[in-house]
């Protein structure tokens, strides 16, 4: 074969054999680590290829480490990546904590960063206190008045409780069952808008801190607004109650009584049919009399002359003249 074939197969050979090697062995990355002073093995990187880890993503983070005077083990930051950890972020942290001199170290930082809270978040909060504003709380106070009270609640970041401590919401939470409380127990409603820093004495003095990731260093009652005479509004729906009560039971009543004066109309009407249903009868016993003899001419005459009597006395009674013309009518 001739020399020039053998020297192309060389060459072929070399960049192939390049390719794969550059394409393990992050080499940029790898002079980088050195002239920063970070010792780390070329048969590191090329173990992290195998674990399907981007080295640039282990290096840089520890570039940043040396250069800030941290000690970390680049294992740590590797076995941090892998359990879905941000490397990034808690570098960043711990070089924030060491320029603040805050005590923080790596194990502390990637157990919070796991834990699924932002750890240099966390940091900058304990150098600069955050602001809570709280949503408009309603109270009411013993004389039935309501009070919408907000306020702003300064707190700073607890490193040693961010893992396993409660978050903002439950301290907006505590803080708007302290204002609650506070105005519950007032008297007047006068005596929370006289003194508002009443408010933030017994809420700072419930502790309710205790069990979260926070410090509360300050509550400012940004603004108290007096809402709806609740009290009032109370005795005005009770006494509509009683009235709407006192009027279905003369509903009640009404229909009772109505009840009865049917019944009592019927009942006269029950007898007036008796009476005229007797009346009838009075002329049938009078013919049937006169059929058996019982009773005589005169003496029917006698009796419509005793009719007759009676009535001209009735009317005589009445002040009006007595009937003219037949006795019988």
């Amino acid at each position: 074969m001739p020399p020039i074939f053998l020297a192309v197969i060389v060459i072929i050979g070399a960049i192939i054999f390049l390719s794969i090697f550059l394409s393990f062995v992050p080499l940029r990355l790898w002079i980088s680590a050195l002239a920063s002073g970070v010792r780390v093995g070329i048969f590191q990187l090329v173990g992290m290829r195998i674990r399907k880890v981007i080295p640039a993503r282990i290096v840089n983070p520890m570039i940043k480490a040396t250069k800030a005077g941290l000690d970390i083990n680049i294992n740590k930051l590797e076995a941090h990546l892998l359990a879905g950890g941000n490397v990034d972020r808690v570098v960043n942290a711990l070089i924030a904590a060491q320029r603040a001199g805050i005590p923080l170290d790596f194990e502390k930082s990637a157990a919070i960063d796991l834990a699924g809270r932002d750890v240099l978040q966390a940091v900058q909060m304990s150098v600069n206190p955050k602001v809570i504003e709280t949503p408009v709380i309603a109270a009411i106070a013993k004389d039935g008045i309501e009070l919408r009270a907000k306020a702003r609640v300064t707190v700073r970041a607890n490193i040693d409780r961010l893992v396993g401590g409660a978050g903002e919401d439950t301290v907006i939470a505590r803080i708007g069952e302290g204002i609650v409380t506070t105005v519950g127990s007032s008297l007047s409603h006068k005596d929370v808008l006289e003194n508002p820093d009443l408010i933030s004495r017994t809420v700072l003095n419930k502790g309710l801190d205790a069990g979260t990731a926070f410090e509360i260093l300050s509550i400012d009652i940004a603004d108290v607004d007096v809402g709806r005479n609740v009290g009032a509004q109370l005795q005005i729906d009770q006494a509509e109650a009683d009235k709407r009560i006192a009027q279905a039971k003369a509903e009640e009543r009404r229909a009772m009584a109505v009840a009865q004066e049917q019944e009592n109309i019927a009942e006269v009407q029950g007898m007036r049919a008796r009476v005229i249903e007797a009346e009838a009868e009075v002329p049938r016993a009078i013919a049937s009399a006169f059929r058996e003899g019982k009773l005589g001419v005169m003496d029917y005459y006698n009796m419509q002359n005793v009719i007759s009597d009676t009535r001209m006395r009735d009317s005589i009674s009445k002040g009006a003249e007595p009937a003219k013309g037949d006795p019988n009518k």
